[in-house]
């Protein structure tokens, strides 16, 4: 059934109530199935929301919630002219999450248990709402990925390369400079390239917002390969760039002073500049508006092999109720 015309020029804030009423129901039955899923990995829930509030390497996170809801949103029109359909291989995917979390859980490996408890919610989407409404969601399902606090793992590779751009650019513009590891010693002092000067958090950051680019307004894959691969080589260098002008200042201004302005700078200034300078510079090359990211109802609607993957399908309380019973079976088990 397709929405009323007024309803299509609605702002993206109304735009689900006016949703019809297959929607409405199954979307209900989504946040149930959810919701079940959240309670059960809630140990996990909070642990991520400890990390995006109080851990700054992971404060970007914060901004995934709503920038999710905005791609859901942005589908909306498309989304109303397709009926809900629970799509059975779903279900596997949600016993994948299952198995993920289980397994983290188990071993301790909190990566891998945040890991299934949002893989989890991504299988629920694909199974309550059915293959259809995933194909349209895709981006901001897959990109529900970087709602698990990852990058501590890239720390140390990240300082030993912003040790060796910092020295390099030291030695060119005539400062002497021994560098030992990650340590670098100069006449104003020495210098080590500690974790928090690894700039994990600025690539973590910059590689979500690349996606988030790449998707919403490039169409071209060549260019989105090129964007991409700027938003990890840019701050990796940037970081470098950044380490060395600490390290030249101190020649002059001395190095706690230095190394006080550096964080000033860094955490305001600097990494803002590079990353308004990207995007101003690809700004010519966007080839779309955000709304017209992925693929359309109607694109779907003509896909033969679509229609055949999609038979069998059940109603979306069917695939609700099965998402619940394995939470409850899961959280009993855990409870044996």
């Amino acid at each position: 059934m397709l929405p009323e015309p007024a309803a299509l020029s609605l702002p993206l804030g109304d735009k689900a109530q006016a949703m019809p009423g297959p929607w409405r129901s199954a979307l209900g039955l989504l946040g149930l199935a959810a919701a079940a899923l959240v309670l059960l990995a809630a140990r996990e829930w909070a642990e991520m929301l400890h990390q995006w509030w109080n851990i700054d390497t992971y404060n970007h996170l914060l901004l995934m919630p709503p920038i999710l809801a905005w791609l859901v949103l942005l589908k909306a029109d498309e989304l109303a002219r397709i009926t809900p359909r629970s799509f059975a291989p779903g279900l596997v995917l949600v016993l994948a999450g299952l198995g993920l979390w289980s397994a983290g859980r188990a071993s301790g490996i909190n990566l891998l248990a945040h890991a299934g408890a949002v893989g989890m919610v991504q299988g629920a989407v694909v199974a309550v709402l059915g293959l259809r409404a995933s194909l349209l969601l895709a981006l901001p399902l897959a990109m529900a990925v970087f709602l698990v606090p990852f990058g501590d793992e890239i720390i140390p590779p990240l300082q030993t390369i912003t040790a060796e751009i910092a020295v390099t650019l030291t030695h060119w513009s005539g400062v002497p400079a021994r560098i030992a590891g990650l340590h670098i010693d100069t006449p104003a002092g020495l210098f080590i390239v500690a974790e928090a000067c690894a700039g994990v958090k600025f690539l973590i950051a910059m590689v979500t917002l690349g996606v988030l680019v790449c998707f919403t307004r490039f169409v071209s894959w060549r260019r989105r390969v090129i964007f991409m691969a700027a938003c990890v080589i840019v701050p990796i260098i940037a970081n470098g760039v950044r380490a060395w002008a600490t390290i030249y200042a101190a020649q002059f201004i001395g190095a706690e002073r230095a190394t006080g302005f550096d964080h000033i700078i860094y955490g305001w200034v600097f990494f803002a500049l590079i990353t308004a300078g990207l995007l101003g510079a690809a700004w010519r090359f966007f080839e779309r508006e955000p709304e017209t990211y992925g693929w359309r109802a109607a694109d779907l609607a003509a896909t033969p092999a679509l229609a055949r993957a999609e038979t069998g399908g059940f109603a979306p309380m069917g695939a609700a109720s099965a998402i619940i019973a394995l939470a409850v079976i899961a959280a009993l088990a855990g409870l044996l």
